[in-house]
């Protein structure tokens, strides 16, 4: 029961990474709050974390979902203790092919999202909490196709840095946790044909040095590590759970 009466906010909570964090979040003791985009998948979600989980649907892309987000916590709990900035999303594009629409698109909910997600939240989160960011190893990597996405999560990486320092007299700590390839729907969502999807995969497999996509299980249990009090001195750090993907 490491987060033992927290009330933890996940972005993006009702499928991947997000669902498998908020449903480690509820197991380790905390008060479990998501939102999502889809209110069938947020209330199917919700169902499968049990544990008194409360989705809140809302896109973060949008101030004022996250306004409305943020009174409903503060008047059902008050307070924040652990905030996961979870909800991006991105596509294959190569930069010859970069919309205007796609840009927006992936800067609205990759970093305008990101970092409204933390600002607003900021009059409720207790001194001593913990925020945790989504990266991607991809932000060092330079992953051809992805010039855009790879450039939202640099962008996540460099909040993460500047908040630890703005926060530091309420000792609110601000990490980065940066997934390799991981088993997880964005696959489906990349705009990549089924052949072009299992030809993709395979390359990225063969860049990990354990040879395989990572679970979304395993996300969150590095998730639960910066969440707990277990991480107490780690601050303003990009924790990289990639198989070895960004080290070699």
């Amino acid at each position: 029961m490491k987060l033992k009466g927290k009330i933890a906010v996940i972005t993006g909570g009702n499928s991947g990474i997000g669902l498998s964090t908020a449903q480690r979040f509820a197991a380790e003791g905390a008060q479990v709050v998501i939102t999502g985009r889809r209110q069938k998948e947020l209330d199917e979600a919700v169902k499968t974390i049990g544990h008194g989980a409360v989705g809140i649907a809302g896109d973060v892309s949008k101030n004022a979902d996250l306004d409305a987000l943020y009174a409903t916590i503060k008047q059902k709990f008050g307070h924040i203790d652990v905030l996961f900035a979870n909800a991006g999303h991105g596509k294959v594009v190569p930069t010859p092919n970069v919309t205007e629409e796609h840009f927006v698109s992936e800067m609205s909910t990759n970093v305008k999202g990101v970092y409204f997600t933390v600002q607003k939240a900021l009059p409720l989160l207790k001194d001593g909490a913990s925020v945790i960011l989504t990266g991607s190893v991809i932000s060092i990597k330079g992953m051809a196709g992805f010039s855009v996405y790879n450039a939202t999560k640099a962008a996540v990486r460099s909040f993460a840095r500047t908040w630890a320092n703005e926060l530091r007299q309420q000792k609110i700590r601000v990490n980065v946790l940066s997934p390799g390839p991981i088993e997880t729907p964005i696959f489906g969502k990349m705009g990549l044909t089924k052949e072009q999807q299992d030809g993709f995969g395979s390359a990225v497999t063969g860049m990990v040095p354990l040879g395989r996509f990572g679970k979304p299980e395993e996300i969150a249990s590095a998730a639960v590590f910066l969440a707990s009090d277990e991480s107490s001195y780690v601050n303003g750090i990009e924790l990289f759970v990639d198989g070895g993907m960004g080290q070699v």
